[in-house]
């Protein structure tokens, strides 16, 4: 990760700032407040603010003026039962945001979650940093054979070894270009004074996929739920998928009641169609059930029975 020293004086002056309020704030989550998590080669994610807590989501639920009197363990019933029967408003009423710094590919991903409010860096206004995302050897695999968006095995010798300069060699040729058509040096001075420079709305189009890019994004606690059940996924991408893994320890320190209800009843869960309890019912009464009179797929009958354990 790379964080200049102006930017660490920036981070290190907002985590010495203390405020005094009336507003719920949650310790475990102000410990890393600001701070910057080193994710990938080059990436982070931190968190810059948010907005109620567990507290938040019980209130909403029952209406009330505060926090009232009620055990820990009541709020984490009704918090339990709220998950467990897909009641999402409360959670809505609880915020966070972020500041992510990510390559563009996988910010094409994640912006296909439109329940966020996204600000993201202009390279319209601003110059890209020399700065592009090259998977770790164990990262480098081929094309699955049998999952057209998936990895198959990693790549080994020679051919990893190519891949790996292909990339290098591809991202870096691009920035050079884009420094030229800019009229700059790698400095950031300019070339030719009397040369204008391509407009950088323009020269931005040369860079690769893989050049990083920074974002605010700001969505509330049921939606950042969505976003993580998605994305720290098993068969999530990887590169996405490290920053939803960061994010979920995020989620547990910001609201640990929500947090453990989530991965109770969302993570470690599985959802069975009408037809999938048919044949659950049918198992639990003694009948051998196949596939081929189950009235299930062979892709349904094979993720129920992963899910029973019967593989």
């Amino acid at each position: 990760m790379t964080i200049d020293a102006q930017q660490q004086a920036e981070i290190d002056a907002q985590r010495a700032e203390t405020f005094t309020t009336r507003r719920a704030t949650v310790p475990a989550l102000e410990e890393v407040l600001y701070q910057a998590i080193p994710l990938l080669d080059h990436g982070f994610v931190r968190v810059v603010d948010y907005m109620g807590d567990d507290s938040a989501v019980v209130q909403a639920a029952r209406v009330s003026y505060g926090r009232g009197t009620r055990k820990v363990s009541d709020d984490r019933g009704l918090i339990n039962y709220l998950m467990r029967h897909r009641h999402t408003t409360p959670f809505e009423m609880c915020e966070i945001k972020f500041h992510v710094k990510l390559p563009i590919f996988v910010a094409r991903q994640w912006i296909r979650h439109r329940t966020a409010s996204v600000n993201e860096y202009s390279a319209r206004y601003s110059i890209l940093d020399n700065e592009f995302y090259i998977p770790a050897p164990e990262q480098l695999a081929a094309q699955s054979s049998v999952n057209r968006q998936g990895r198959g095995d990693v790549l080994a010798g020679d051919e990893a070894k190519r891949v790996f300069e292909l990339l290098k060699r591809d991202a870096e040729q691009a920035y050079d270009s884009y420094e030229e058509m800019l009229n700059l040096n790698s400095d950031g001075t300019v070339r030719d004074p009397a040369q204008q420079g391509l407009a950088r709305e323009l020269a931005r189009m040369n860079l690769t996929l893989n050049f990083y890019t920074q974002w605010y994004w700001k969505t509330d606690l049921y939606n950042f739920m969505h976003f993580l059940a998605l994305r720290a996924d098993s068969h999530s991408q990887y590169e996405i998928r490290v920053y939803a893994d960061a994010m979920l320890d995020m989620l547990k320190r910001w609201v640990p009641l929500t947090h453990a209800a989530f991965m109770d009843y969302r993570v470690g869960s599985t959802a069975v169609s009408a037809k999938g309890m048919a044949v659950v019912k049918r198992l639990l009464s003694g009948e051998k059930v196949e596939q081929k009179d189950s009235g299930l797929s062979a892709r349904e009958w094979r993720e129920l029975m992963d899910s029973l354990g019967r593989a």
